[in-house]
């Protein structure tokens, strides 16, 4: 049961090239900075994420970015990111964008089992007509489009079907974790920590506190441990504001 793996080198060690991995954090917020620190210094690359936005361009999921490890990215906001924009018009990245509340749905219905839901959020778009842009080619060409979706009504009123999303890993932040991978998130760090943490087929957790099994109360629990199968402590994980605002 003790799930604590020493480093976060070995944690993701066996993360292989093309996996699919669902990250934590909004912004640069509740990110899992030194689990994508090690992902980035062990190599593996064609990977296919899943997270609301890609960081920025040096921080987060950024570094994995501009090192062209990730061929694949399903998010809902990019706008932080120069180096995502120019690889995705240029042709060099595959981007589904995804209106953020379907996102979140998409990655709670993995982790509960659900292969899919209808949700009113896209209909009359192209969200679920069809023709999103995935993938541009030569000349700002549109090489590869979103195909169209079943929309169904209910009660007079028209819903889009959208599917679940389940991912080969997850890597996650939490302020409070056990060895069995309890995990408690801290006020607005949660955001999509806990959705990702059930959607992953292999969970990865970095916890800043990292304490035994029994002494976090059981109410408190984002997360329960049978959906986390590795833990690392990182207490000295630097934590970075995505903007700074300060009085004049």
């Amino acid at each position: 049961m003790d799930k604590v793996i020493a480093t976060a080198a070995e944690a993701v060690a066996d993360i292989p090239d093309g996996a699919s991995v669902a990250v934590g954090g909004f912004g640069l917020c509740g990110i899992p900075s030194a689990l994508i620190d090690a992902l980035f210094a062990q190599g593996a690359t064609g990977l296919v994420t899943v997270s609301n936005n890609c960081g920025v361009d040096d921080a987060g999921l950024g570094i994995l970015l501009s090192a062209k490890r990730i061929a694949r990215t399903t998010g809902s906001y990019v706008g932080e990111n120069k180096e995502f924009e120019r690889q995705f018009l240029s042709g060099e990245l595959e981007v589904e964008l995804v209106p953020q509340g379907t996102l979140a749905e998409r990655l709670r219905a993995g982790g509960a089992g659900i292969p899919a839901f209808y949700t009113p959020a896209g209909v009359g778009t192209q969200v679920a007509d069809g023709g999103l842009p995935l993938r541009y080619g030569d000349g700002g060409a549109v090489a590869l489009a979103s195909p169209a979706k079943e929309v169904r009504a209910f009660e007079g009123r028209d819903y889009v079907l959208e599917r679940a999303i389940t991912t080969d890993y997850a890597l996650v932040h939490a302020r409070y974790g056990d060895r069995h991978g309890n995990l408690i998130y801290e006020k607005s760090a949660a955001n999509f920590n806990p959705l990702c943490a059930t959607a992953g087929r292999v969970t990865i957790a970095e916890v800043e506190e990292l304490v035994e099994p029994g002494e976090l109360d059981p109410r408190q629990v984002h997360t329960p441990g049978i959906f986390v199968q590795r833990v690392v402590h990182t207490p000295d994980v630097v934590k970075r504001i995505e903007k700074r605002t300060v009085r004049p």
